[in-house]
């Protein structure tokens, strides 16, 4: 509600107070608006120029930019493929919320730490949000229940919103991801029964499961296994399971092992069920795995909400990078309401010293990490999977569907401006840095023919 007062005509200029109450008299009103107004757009200004020298770190390329779409032009050029308004939000933390009482759904795992964290550690409510955190049971619901606009937003698998914005699946609808929200923190684990085959080229008529087709899951699991001369289509056999189920599954004999998230690898070692063989980080260091991210649609409508949103989370991630706040966080987010799981086991997946169900306890500190830098050369990798295994026909245009979905300049813009450790490979890259996945080299500029440097592939 407003607090300014129509004016009336026959209320006298000078009198003791302003038309809105708050100064002494209307000159005072009168210059405190011209500093709002100053201030406003001393903050537009700021956000442009950052904005430009992010996206042109080279003078000459930004002078070029500048040029081209003349004084004054540059923000609306960039509002064509930038949440602008978020960002004008997060220079301005004190702008109101447009939306307080916000529903958020989840996957009970590990990959959600930051999300589920911010929730028993007033990290929402410091920034005057009312969240409420709904557990669901699997992918596609999460994915449902976005598309019906049942949740404001929403934990993910990284390459979902790519997929959802895509129409695979499903119907089309732009997503944005905000922030990663861990990297590495997944295994493969085997049956007891399968201590003996460890090496994947024995894994011929095996059956395995992965949470959901658009995951990080089924691609690494992928091409792990073609890298080891088995066709994942042909060769083995990879169901959709929700990962609550897997250890059940994994207990029953209905499948021989699983790539999935944490806690469930543990878990399976906890219950004596099975083992890990692998960790994901050993395919991948530093892959992502789940994101948070919301549509477009909510980000134009609520943008304050959104930047109140993206300050939680960050804040949230940045807490638990810290190794020693993880026994505390295991402690908070192990609860029924929460992950539902034993504290041991979940400290186990955050700290990194955990039994491996074979004799052995391993000391992996960077077992899970949450770095939130959402890279754009991450979904252009992801795309480059789709393509692979054919759930993308034809070409890709890799760049423009990375950036329009990675929210990367809004996130390295406000790690910058809360002080959030940033890597020196994070401030120097301008967002498409390589990677080296079970020793070859993945390049970005280079993705379509990448994509089509595999032996065993679909496309």
């Amino acid at each position: 509600m407003s607090i300014h007062k129509p004016f009336d005509p026959d209320r006298p200029l000078f009198s003791s107070r302003c038309s809105c109450g708050l100064h002494a008299s209307e000159s005072e009103h009168h210059a405190a608006q011209l500093r709002k107004a100053d201030v406003e757009e001393d903050s537009a200004n700021f956000i442009e120029a950052s904005l430009v020298k992010a996206l042109f770190p080279q003078e000459s390329r930004r002078r070029a930019f500048l040029k081209a779409v003349g004084a004054g032009g540059a923000m609306s050029a960039l509002s064509g493929f930038l949440p602008v308004g978020s960002l004008q939000a997060m220079a301005q933390e004190k702008a109101p919320l447009e939306k307080k009482d916000l529903s958020i759904g989840f996957i009970a795992i590990t990959c959600a730490t930051p999300l589920i964290m911010a929730d028993p550690l007033g990290f929402y409510k410091k920034q005057g949000l009312n969240v409420t955190l709904n557990k669901t049971a699997g992918w596609a619901l999460i994915r449902d229940k976005m598309l019906n606009r049942e949740h404001d937003a929403s934990h993910f698998l990284s390459p979902m919103p790519i997929s959802m914005s895509m129409g695979l699946g499903s119907d089309p609808r732009q997503m944005r991801v905000a922030t990663i929200q861990n990297t590495n923190g997944q295994a493969i684990t085997l049956a007891n029964k399968h201590k003996d085959k460890r090496d994947p080229k024995m894994w011929k008529g095996m059956k395995f499961a992965v949470p959901f087709e658009y995951s990080m899951h089924n691609f690494l699991l992928r091409y792990y296994v073609a890298q080891a001369g088995l066709d994942p289509d042909k060769d083995i056999q990879i169901r959709v399971t929700p990962p609550p189920e897997m250890v059940a599954n994994l207990r029953a004999g209905n499948i021989d092992g699983f790539l999935g998230p944490d806690p469930f690898n543990q878990r399976a070692v906890y219950d004596e069920v099975g083992f890990i063989t692998i960790l994901t980080k050993d395919i991948w260091d530093g892959h992502p795995c789940c994101a948070f991210g919301t549509s477009e649609e909510f980000i134009k409508k609520n943008p304050n909400t959104f930047a109140a949103l993206y300050r939680a989370v960050i804040n949230a991630s940045t807490m638990a990078r810290n190794p020693e706040n993880r026994p505390l966080i295991a402690k908070v987010i192990s609860p029924q309401n929460y992950l539902n799981q034993p504290e041991t086991v979940v400290m186990q997946v955050l700290t990194g010293k955990f039994a491996d169900g074979l004799g052995n306890v391993q000391n992996v500190p960077d077992r899970i990490d949450f770095n939130p830098i959402p890279w754009y050369s991450m979904a252009t990798w992801m795309l480059t999977q789709m393509q692979r295994w054919g759930y993308v026909k034809g070409d890709v245009n890799y760049k423009d569907i990375s950036e329009k979905v990675f929210l990367l300049t809004d996130a390295k813009k406000y790690m910058q401006e809360t002080n959030a450790p940033i890597t020196a490979q994070a401030k120097a890259n301008t967002g498409n840095p390589k990677f080296r996945i079970m020793g070859k080299e993945f390049d970005p500029a280079t993705a379509a023919a990448y994509s089509k440097s595999f032996a065993i592939s679909k496309s």
